[in-house]
């Protein structure tokens, strides 16, 4: 038996005839680009969200930057974001002109220290980018007040947790706007590239929309600098046929989780990850810890048992941060999490018997 971190074609074949209709439908009517069937899926994100407008564009990672076009944030502006992450939230706030402002995460959850934000914010300031990271949301009261007190926008990093909740809210309903990633891994994912920005403000979400076709509202008439990204209409089918299973397919993400969370408790060289209260994490990625990760991630691999490090680096030792005036040991919770983390298989289609094969392979070592 060999089990993948994540099985997209056991996906799609349990789904294989509403989205061949998707695709068919959209290959009929010859149209590729936005249209109807993107217009319909903002409307079921935005609905499914609890927000009043969605905006589909190329990639979450353009969700971000669009994001911060959108707000007007820009060179000589600062943008607070967790330490660890995916590199696409620091990329983002870089490619706008702006400057990245580190701040250290919380050891359990791995979303920013909201108690830690406070001592960066200077008249630079203008956002804070919460990281809902492997799908568990960040401490959303906390950087909300903090955000109210100073007048900063919020931008939540959704990428990874469509689905997830902070005290009954969903994630991505939380901030000013939010940025979605429909990148094939996510919990609902394409077949190619794809994200969202979700707002309730109207004037932002027309605003984004010039932004992702640019810069106009009319054809061939641009009123700001703005881009080429838009969602593809292909993918936007594809997402409505999964969108209706995204619940189903979180929960049992949560019943695998806790099948590993019982496996694991007796451990003592292997943590399992957290939900703090009030929270519901969704599971993006089963994100263990452990200061064996090399010999453990050898045994899995024997034992045909894929497992992915995310992340290697923390942010501020990346190549393209270097110039952000930091250095090794200036987050000290992140750089440890990156050299004790793993991720180990979960996905909805896992048997019993492959849950059982991870926890007897860890049992074992």
């Amino acid at each position: 038996m060999t089990i993948p971190l994540l099985d997209l074609a056991a996906q799609y074949r349990g789904i294989k005839t509403e989205i061949d209709a998707a695709i068919q439908r959209v290959l009929d009517s010859g149209h590729f680009i936005l249209g109807e069937e993107v217009d319909a899926l903002e409307n079921e994100v935005a609905a499914y969200l609890g927000v009043g407008h969605g905006v589909g564009v190329a990639s979450g990672t353009d969700a971000l930057i669009l994001a911060l076009r959108a707000l007007e944030i820009g060179p000589g502006d600062e943008v607070i974001i967790p330490a660890y992450t995916f590199f696409a939230t620091a990329g983002a706030v870089l490619h706008v002109g702006a400057r990245p402002v580190l701040v250290d995460v919380d050891p359990q959850t791995y979303c920013i220290d909201a108690t830690l934000i406070p001592d960066k914010i200077t008249q630079a300031t203008k956002a804070i980018i919460p990281v809902h990271l492997y799908g568990h949301p960040s401490d959303m009261d906390a950087i909300g007040a903090i955000a109210r007190k100073h007048g900063l926008k919020i931008i939540e990093d959704n990428a990874q947790a469509i689905g997830a909740a902070y005290k009954g809210r969903k994630t991505g309903s939380l901030g000013d706007v939010a940025c979605l990633s429909f990148f094939p891994s996510k919990n609902l994912g394409g077949y190619g590239d794809g994200g969202m920005v979700v707002c309730d403000d109207p004037a932002l979400a027309e605003r984004l929309r010039m932004l992702r076709a640019h810069g106009w509202r009319r054809k061939y008439y641009p009123e700001i600098l703005g881009y080429n990204s838009r969602l593809d209409t292909l993918q936007a089918a594809i997402l409505r046929v999964k969108l209706g299973y995204l619940d189903g397919w979180n929960e049992r993400r949560r019943e695998i989780a806790a099948s590993y969370d019982h496996g694991l408790a007796d451990l003592s060289s292997i943590s399992a990850p957290h939900e703090a209260a009030g929270c519901r994490h969704v599971y993006h990625l089963y994100i263990i810890r452990t200061t064996a990760r090399a010999e453990i991630q050898h045994a899995l691999k024997m034992a045909g048992i894929s497992s992915g490090v995310y992340y290697p680096q923390p942010l501020h030792l990346t190549q393209p941060c270097r110039g952000l005036g930091y250095k090794e040991g200036d987050f000290p919770v992140s750089e440890k999490a990156c050299h004790e983390t793993l991720a180990i298989p979960i996905y909805p289609e896992m048997s019993p018997e492959q849950i059982n094969l991870v926890l007897e392979t860890l049992s074992s070592f």
